[in-house]
This record gives C-alpha cells, structure tokens and sequence, in this order.
C-alpha cells in the first residue's frame, strides 16, 4: 500500500507559508494509513464545510492512491460528509451568525467580510447556481454555506445544489485516481482547480444545450 507521504496532495492553499495550516495538513495525512482513514474522511468533509481549514481533497486523494478500486467509495463518503456538514454551515449562518461572525472573521482561514458579501450578493442574483459553483471554486465551501443561511437561501436548494456539486467535485477527483492512479496524481496537485473549473464550465455547456433543444 502507498503511504499517505508519498502521496502528499499540494491542494491545500497557503500550507506551506502557514505553520499551523501545515500541522493541521500532516495530521489529516496521517489517518490515510490507519483502518479509521474513511470516518476521518467523513468528518473531515463535514467539518471543513463549516469551519476546518483543510479540505477533504487532501484525505481523499491519499486514501484513493493507496486502493484506487475504492476511490469512488471514497468519493461517496466524501461526499455525504460535505452536505451534511454544509447544513450545519448553514444553520451557523441562518441562526448564529450575529454571535459567531466575528470569530470566523478572526480565526478561519479564507473567511473575510468583504468575501463574505460578495458571496451574498452573489446569493442574491444567482441562488443555486451560487451554491451549485461553489463545488468547484477554490472558494472555501464554508464561506458559501454559512453565507447562505445568514441570506436566507432556501434550504431544500440548498441541499440540492450541495450535493450535485460536491458529488461531481469529489466523483471526479476520485474517478480519475480510480482510472489512472498515481499518474493522475501530478495534474491533480497541478491543476486542481483548473479541473474543477473546467469540469464547471462543461456542465453549465451541457445545461444551456439541454435548456434550448426542442424536447418533444
């Protein structure tokens, strides 16, 4: 089995310039070589949905080389841990907001009031499409999920929204290293996020197509 260091994935932003980031980063590595690697995973996924700084790609990636045949599994626990976890970012958001701003302001990476409102105005023009993006943005997803309980999106469309587009961020990471294994590695550590958004220009492509053929 490949070790969880000989397969750092380097997608977690500013670990090397932040010491704390880079012990949170290690730790999270750790668990991909002990048998609890898959509920690490899970809560890993939730809690960065609301307030961890690391994202659940960092765990993901490093159990999927070591058993590529469970990537997808994998994938799928990922997964359900976001969403789950974005509904606690957004009952943060929708019924603590007032008391716990200032400490997200202050202590969670990423997490900044002018990002905060832009993520809001965002909300305001685009609703789903908002939450729907942020699967694949290398926006913090907590910025978004507790952004929209503080605005008030509604929370079945929000889930929804949540769960398409985390599903297609995580199945796809886990899909390739399913596929091609430690070769996938590198373009992944490389261009990250320009896959995510690259995989989101393709779905709003295949939407708008679907949206104008003539369905009989």
């Amino acid at each position: 089995m490949m070790r969880a260091e000989n397969a750092t994935p380097n997608i977690a932003s500013n670990k090397e310039s932040d010491p704390f980031l880079k012990r949170i980063y290690a730790w999270v590595l750790s668990w991909a070589d002990t048998p609890y690697g898959v509920p690490v995973l899970v809560g890993l996924a939730f809690a960065e949905a609301s307030f961890f700084p690391i994202p659940p790609d960092v765990l993901l990636i490093a159990l999927s080389l070591a058993r590529p045949r469970h990537a997808l599994r994998y994938a799928l626990a990922a997964t359900i841990g976001s969403v789950c976890g974005g509904v606690l970012g957004y009952a943060i958001g929708y019924g603590l907001w007032s008391v716990a701003a200032d400490w997200f302001f202050a202590y969670v990476p990423g997490f900044t009031p002018e990002l905060f409102q832009q993520v809001g105005d965002l909300f305001a023009r685009y609703d789903f499409w908002t939450v729907f993006a942020a699967g694949f943005t290398p926006i913090p997803y907590k910025v978004f999920t507790i952004s929209a309980g503080a605005f008030g999106i509604n929370l079945p469309v929000f889930i929804l929204a949540s769960l398409i587009s985390r599903a297609l961020r995580f199945y796809l990471v886990g899909g390739l290293l399913r596929i091609y294994g430690d070769r996938a590695r590198t373009f992944i550590e490389r261009y990250f996020n320009l896959l995510t958004m690259l995989a989101l220009l393709l779905v709003i492509v295949v939407l708008v197509i679907w949206n104008f053929y003539p369905h009989n």
